[in-house]
């Protein structure tokens, strides 16, 4: 979302270093073998608890899953603080048992210092559709105890997923409780759908304060993860359930687009590619590290692989996207704006053609029930301006209109089984209809977009009057809520969808209740959400 509110700071720089060389992954069961890295301490004492970062897991395939957790005795001091600077070996554990007497699983993994003190065991060997405790253990101290589970197996016809998806975290902007709550949620799976950090230097008028100014570096950004995940309601959620995580811009820089920084439209000192793409490779990397992601996604300098696809059964598949890393320029200056000529470039694209053609495929091959596209931005069109004036958010999928069409015209040719899409981004809830031909209202509905308002980042309250107003002028709008922050939860059986959207009372105070403020029904067969 567009939504810079904060200077960037004069005493920012950009570094030009390559990122280091990452630390090859050990699992397994027992010790694994540490030939191939150099200087692994074995016994180590720390200052403090290294596990003040807690623990999680994500990426769960049927017989594997990704543990996660981060050594630091001093979170936000420099990375590194308190620790050798040597590898540290990290011990996991996997039990099906939250006191650990019926352990199935143990392995080692080398925390490095050129990977953050990181860690990321992929654990293989396990049964599908099955919950799991874990934990991590070093220097005779004991990580907090994390609950993940398996995805069923391929061919599983499940009864049931239940899963919530959450978006746009902004620790000066309120206390995450949303995150608490969620996880007292009972769910399988969690997705986040980008922002989990936002990268601004302080705001005087903040609930709460980041450390230090607009990050820019790789040290930067490892101490702004280690901050929001010091947060006790964040590393509940993490703990209770799996993640399956995209970024969006914040992680980066607001509203970057691939190589082209914010900048080019602000009025500051340009920018050149070169230290830009330097700034992404930090970023990047930093995501990486602070993330439960498989190997498969190690960055290679400014590049991630992070688009990918997971299925729980036949019930449901997931098509992630990363609409950040590949897409062209926004067009028209960016912003809110009238449509200008360039909105109608047929090149221009989110997800660059490689993973459009990728998205298009596995949802032509998908045997699953509900097919869903875990995404970043609003897919839906929206006026924003009340009467014959239009205005579009030129960061959403509005500034491209073309590769929308394209993607719309597959669902209506192919068929895919009930199509839905997920968003965040905009700080507020959001159901639409997906129809073949938003200019005619009467147009077939192809498949439906559920949008999550936030965890914490501001929707301003001064806008809410112009966007209720706007509703009219867009009827394949079913349900707006820009006052509340939250979450929502999404249960799926073979012949229903029910989503609730979850609104915490406040976020001023780490206190809060939570509630839900409305909810849809899906019906197999039947694009659209329903009132339930």
């Amino acid at each position: 979302m567009n939504d810079r509110a904060h200077s960037r700071s004069s005493d920012a720089r950009l570094t030009r270093r390559a990122l280091l060389q990452a630390a090859s992954v050990v699992t397994g069961v027992g010790l694994a073998s540490l030939s191939g890295c150099a200087r692994v301490l074995e016994t180590v004492r720390f200052p403090a608890n290294p596990f003040a970062l807690g623990v999680a897991s994500g990426d769960p395939w049927p017989d594997s899953v990704v543990l996660w957790t981060r050594l630091s005795t001093d979170p936000l001091g420099p990375t590194g603080a308190g620790l050798p600077v040597s590898a540290v070996l990290v011990a996991w554990e996997v039990a099906h048992d939250e006191a650990f007497t019926r352990v199935v699983r143990r392995g080692t993994v080398p925390a490095t210092p050129e990977q953050g003190y990181a860690v990321h065991a992929e654990v293989y060997g396990l049964e599908p559709g099955r919950a799991y405790f874990y934990r991590f253990l070093a220097g005779g101290e004991v990580s907090p105890v994390g609950r993940t589970r398996t995805m069923p197996a391929m061919n599983a016809d499940p009864e049931r997923l239940r899963f919530a998806f959450v978006s746009c975290s902004d620790y000066q902007n309120g206390y995450f409780n949303a995150y608490g709550h969620l996880g007292r949620e009972d769910v399988d799976l969690v997705l986040h759908l980008g922002d989990y950090i936002y990268e601004y230097g302080p705001n005087p008028r903040g609930v709460r304060q980041h450390n230090g100014p607009e990050i820019v570096t790789l040290d930067d950004y490892r101490r702004r993860y280690a901050l929001y995940k010091g947060d006790t309601q964040l590393q509940a959620a993490h703990a209770a359930a799996p993640w399956i995580v995209v970024w969006d811009d914040h992680e980066v820089e607001n509203n970057y687009a691939a190589d082209v920084p914010e900048e080019r439209a602000s009025g500051e000192a340009p920018v050149t590619r070169e230290a830009f793409l330097a700034r992404r490779a930090a970023a990047y990397q930093a995501y990486y590290e602070n993330m439960p992601l498989r190997a498969s996604s190690l960055p290679k300098g400014p590049d991630l692989q992070l688009y990918r696809r997971l299925t729980w059964g036949r019930l449901a598949q997931f098509s992630m996207l990363d609409t950040r890393q590949y897409r062209t320029d926004q067009p028209c200056g960016d912003g809110f704006k009238p449509p200008c000529a360039a909105v109608a470039d047929p090149n221009a694209t989110l997800t660059g053609p490689a993973q459009e053609r990728w998205l298009l495929d596995g949802l032509g091959a998908s045997q699953a029930r509900w097919n869903i596209v875990g995404q970043q931005v609003m897919f839906a069109p929206y006026d924003w301006a009340a009467g014959p004036a239009q205005v579009l958010n030129m960061d959403q999928w509005d500034g491209y209109p073309a590769a929308r069409n394209r993607i719309l015209g597959y669902l209506q040719a192919r068929r895919p089984s009930n199509p839905v899409v997920l968003a965040g981004d905009i700080h507020s809830a959001w159901v639409h209809d997906l129809r073949a031909d938003f200019a005619r209202p009467d147009s077939e509905v192809l498949a439906t977009e559920l949008i999550t308002t936030s965890i914490s980042a501001d929707f301003p309250a001064a806008a809410i009057p112009g966007t209720t107003a706007a509703l009219a002028d867009n009827p394949h709008t079913r349900y707006f809520n820009g006052a509340a922050r939250g979450y929502a939860v999404c249960e799926l059986t073979r012949e229903t969808w029910r989503t609730d959207f979850r609104a915490v009372s406040g976020i001023t105070s780490p206190n809060s209740t939570v509630t839900t403020d409305a909810s849809f029904v899906i019906e197999n067969g039947r694009p659209g959400a329903q009132r339930a």
